[in-house]
């Protein structure tokens, strides 16, 4: 039985994705709905009929009560037996299937499949974002609201079937019941209705910018809290825990003093219905009881206006509840659409293929880039490498060493100019595309908190346990994995390498991330300081793999520490964005221009500071 329930609905059913999705509340919840349509109309009449269910048997309590006052115990058997039968078969079979039918269908073939369906295509859409979104947010903030927005959209749906459907139903049924009596008797329940559609309204009003409000100080609280477990050895080596605390306890602050002024609104609102409900109880059973002393109304109509007004009354504080619940939830739905429902920017044309790479020449035409801020980045760039060249880039910080990379990449797409790979324009390829035919090192490469197999594998998942452990070999890890193990006692390469590989040293996590890069296997390789992170015995048995790693593909390397790339076919050096020497080492020191200075001036073989810089 629940399995069928459970199965009604495919919460990973295909769909059209959007890169632009609705940026209004209810548009927005209708499309996440789509799937549920049928579904919800059906609960929705369910709801209804579990109401009507309610309201009969008080009207027939009121019978009931009628027919006790009208006939004798003598042959009161005889007279009305075979109804009470029918009635209690209803009670006995019929009402528990009615309610465990409209039970199923919200708790187990809506509720658990809605959220799912909601966390999935949020983390999807989230995923397609660019680089440069990602750079302009939190990941706890992120994360927060991928996982908070669903049950939020969840217990709205949960109110709205459970609650508000069946309250409207329930509150028409009393007042066609009531005034069948007589209609007079509508009249008081009319004016109540009134009057607690007005609270409702007002709570509405109030509870939904409070609760956004109250929603956006949590998920600041989760962001520097996050933020500062991430950032856990910097917050210890500076010393900085009170700092942390103080940080953490202004946004704590702020988030208490939004909830304390969403519970203001709750307090008033119990106290204004409170009063309502105590004038409903007088209004309805009073006249009630002034109609049966005129003559006017049975005792039996007195009993089912007591029981309406009484269980309306234990009914309306529920109900409110679930009027603020929804409207609470839908707040922080409208907050959660602040990150999953924001555009892509960074999309791949209708009609983009994949990267056909033949030789691996990468050409670059008039290429700017300033992120927008009109400074920076790259400005008008030239630049054809040859298949299989290798290319060192060399310049200051902030010449725009980075950002060519991030182009190539496509991270951004560019603002002038264009980038093309063996004559195809890269804004015209699906990025998975042109990503696969591209490995990277970085400086500060990062790892997924899972085991070193699963890190590795990330660069060529279909590669055997062999392959696995020849790239490690190649990359000098596979000796210190063998090593490793985690506190779940996984051990070697099923180890788990903890947040961003915080359980590994520097240098592992780099040599790491180089067996990955060495079982992808792309023909395009780029090194963004890829030995950094390595000690010198270290770096120079890595060079050797680099070396052989470079060996038939097109390689870009930026480097600091010259002496890594003086082998390169050719060295670019970059200043203010722009190229403004080019050739072999040699002839760059026997031109004795910028790229001589940097050699001067080296350390240890990192590159210098500028003139001024180092006069201080």
């Amino acid at each position: 039985m629940f399995r069928f329930f459970e199965s009604l609905i495919d919460p990973y059913t295909p769909y059209a994705e959007a890169d632009s999705p609705p940026q209004k509340l209810w548009p927005f919840i209708r499309a996440y709905s789509k799937p549920f349509k049928t579904l919800f109309w059906i609960t929705g009449l369910m709801s209804l009929l579990v109401a009507a269910v309610e309201i009969g048997l008080i009207y027939y309590m009121g019978r009931v009560v009628d027919l006790l006052g009208s006939d004798g115990p003598a042959g009161f058997w005889d007279r009305h037996g075979a109804e009470l039968l029918w009635i209690g078969v209803f009670l006995l079979l019929l009402r528990p299937a009615i309610q465990s039918c409209h039970t199923l269908l919200l708790n187990n073939a809506i509720l658990p499949n809605y959220g799912t369906l909601w966390r999935w295509r949020a983390h999807r859409h989230v995923l397609r974002q660019s680089v440069g979104w990602f750079e302009n947010d939190f990941a706890g903030r992120i994360a927060n609201r991928i996982m908070q927005t669903p049950p939020a959209a969840g217990e709205a749906v949960f109110q709205v079937f459970d609650a508000l459907t069946f309250a409207l139903a329930y509150l028409v049924g009393a007042a066609l019941i009531l005034a069948e009596a007589d209609l007079r008797l509508a009249l008081p329940l009319l004016i109540w209705f009134a009057a607690f559609a007005w609270l409702v309204r007002w709570t509405i009003l109030k509870v939904g910018p409070a609760s956004q409000a109250s929603s956006e100080a949590r998920s600041a609280v989760t962001g520097r809290v996050v933020d500062s477990y991430t950032n856990i050895h910097s917050v210890k080596l500076f010393a900085h825990h009170d700092r942390e605390i103080s940080y953490a306890k202004e946004a704590i602050e702020k988030a208490r003093g939004t909830f304390q002024r969403e519970m203001r609104i709750y307090t008033l609102m119990d106290i204004m219905l409170t009063a309502l409900n105590g004038a409903l109880i007088v209004g309805v059973v009073g006249w009630a009881l002034a109609l049966w002393m005129q003559g006017a109304a049975s005792v039996g109509i007195v009993a089912i206006a007591a029981t309406l007004t009484l269980r309306l009354n234990a009914m309306t504080g529920w109900i409110m509840w679930a009027v603020s619940s929804f409207f609470q939830n839908l707040g922080v739905v409208r907050e959660g659409m602040e990150t999953i429902a924001q555009p892509i920017a960074l999309v791949d044309r209708p009609d983009a293929k994949a990267l056909d790479l033949r030789a691996g020449e990468i050409a670059l035409h008039g290429l700017s880039h300033h992120y927008g801020r009109g400074q920076g980045g790259l400005d008008a760039i030239d630049l054809t490498i040859a298949p299989g060249e290798k290319v060192g880039l060399v310049g200051r910080s902030g010449a725009g060493k980075s950002t060519l990379v991030k182009l190539l990449l496509r991270f951004y797409d560019v603002e002038t100019g264009r980038i093309e790979i063996d004559g195809q324009d890269i804004a015209s390829l699906t990025q998975d595309g042109l990503r696969a035919q591209i490995g990277m090192v970085a400086q500060e490469s990062t790892l997924l908190h899972r085991s070193v197999r699963d890190n590795i594998l990330y660069g060529r998942p279909e590669a055997s346990e062999a392959q696995v452990i020849a790239a490690a070999r190649q990359a000098e890890a596979h000796d210190f994995v063998l090593s490793l193990s985690d506190p779940q006692g996984r051990q070697g390469y099923d180890a788990h390498v903890g947040e961003r590989g915080v359980k590994l040293s520097g240098g592992q996590r780099q040599r790491i991330a180089l067996a990955r890069v060495i079982l992808k296997d792309a023909p395009i390789l780029v090194l963004d300081e890829a030995t950094s992170a390595l000690d010198s015995e270290v770096e120079a048995e890595i060079q050797k793999t680099l070396y052989g790693m470079m060996a038939g593909k097109t390689v870009i390397a930026i480097a600091h520490r010259l002496s890594t790339i003086a082998q390169m076919d050719r060295i670019l050096v970059l200043d203010q964005g722009r190229i403004v020497e080019q050739g072999s080492h040699s002839t760059l020191l026997a031109a004795g221009g910028l790229y001589a200075g940097f050699w001067q001036r080296q350390s240890g073989g990192f590159l210098g500071l500028d003139p001024e810089e180092a006069a201080q």
